[in-house]
């Protein structure tokens, strides 16, 4: 018996993980790459393409003279479903975005829920959609833009 998790699994996991990455490094340019074949739906209405997904993020999220949000994503409960044959797959993912600035000490400012699919083309594996449902909401006046 092999215990060794799929392919697909191992690629998708990587995926999430390069997604926290690409944010926390304040890579906006990575995350539209990254989601290029994807909708992405957070509190409004979904993004798609490239350009409008890192316009998305920059015009979202505040970034600091290192380059940064100041954010460190932790992505937990992760449960991952592979259809090797059919090249698609789902996961479900808590997070907790943590941010820490000069006068402001180390803390969650959000904490929510993400639901991906996945596809395989030409070999390989890319996110087709990602939606965020934040279900905590602490001080997120020095992590998101003002949108009024």
């Amino acid at each position: 018996m092999n215990d060794l998790p799929a392919p697909g699994r191992h690629a998708v996991e990587n995926l999430i993980a390069r997604y926290a990455e690409l944010v926390d490094g304040g890579d906006f340019a990575g995350l539209g790459a990254l989601l290029a074949d994807a909708a992405f739906t957070g509190s409004g209405e979904p993004v798609s393409g490239r350009e409008a997904i890192e316009r998305m993020f920059r015009d979202l999220l505040i970034v600091y003279a290192d380059g940064t949000p100041r954010t460190q994503h932790m992505t937990t409960n992760l449960a991952v479903e592979v259809d090797e044959e059919a090249g698609t797959a789902a996961a479900r993912s808590y997070v907790t975005v943590f941010q820490s600035l000069p006068g402001l000490p180390l803390q969650p400012v959000v904490c929510g829920r993400y639901h991906d699919r996945f596809e395989r083309r030409d070999g390989q594996w890319r996110f087709t959609e990602r939606r965020f449902r934040a279900t905590l909401v602490g001080d997120v006046s020095r992590h998101l833009r003002s949108r009024g």
